[in-house]
């Protein structure tokens, strides 16, 4: 009998979906959607994200254009990205908000790649933390006379190329980025 690794397969696409979102929220020189996600604001008594009560688009290279549904938001909005402390700028006209991205030092590109290889480590910690519970379920399995003791090695290696393969993505998301980061 096989082993299941469905559930692991599941685990490594969640770790490596998070892997995409934080990296997209670490700020470049250029403009980014996705950097405005986690801002929320105060509309018709709750909670709401940007992207459900404006449209956000890119403008040029460093610039994004937030036009909300309700112009009365404007500032609500504008004042939210500011408190986010992003390191954008913003400025407000009768089309909506303008959010600009200026063009990150040398100390700040260090420091994006920094935090950006922290979130790619981060990741990889999660992945071993899976791979170790999957590891223990395969021992557990062959304690029980579940799996031969051939198949928990099978399995192991089946797992192992797994676990290279996320890591491999891993790294290629993190050179996509460093990339991004120089510019």
């Amino acid at each position: 009998m096989a082993y299941d690794f469905k559930p692991f397969e599941k685990r490594i696409a969640e770790i490596t979906e998070r892997l995409g979102k934080e990296l997209s929220g670490i700020r470049t020189g250029r403009a980014s959607i996705s950097i405005l996600d986690d801002i929320t604001i105060e509309s018709y008594g709750a909670q709401m994200p940007i992207n459900q009560i404006a449209n956000i688009s890119t403008e040029d290279a460093r610039t994004l254009r937030v036009a909300p549904w309700d112009m009365s938001q404007v500032k609500d909005i504008e004042k939210a990205i500011t408190v986010a402390n992003l390191g954008v700028s913003t400025g407000s006209d009768d089309k909506g908000v303008r959010v600009f991205f200026p063009e990150p030092t040398s100390e700040g590109r260090i420091a994006l790649l920094k935090l950006a290889k922290e979130k790619v480590e981060e990741i990889r910690t999660q992945l071993r933390h899976e791979r170790d519970l999957v590891w223990s379920d395969l021992q557990a399995q062959e304690k029980e006379s579940i799996l031969t003791e051939d198949e928990k090695f099978r399995g192991k290696e089946d797992m192992q190329k797994r676990v290279d393969a996320a890591n491999a993505a891993f790294e290629a998301a993190y050179e996509r980025k460093e990339k991004e980061i120089a510019g």
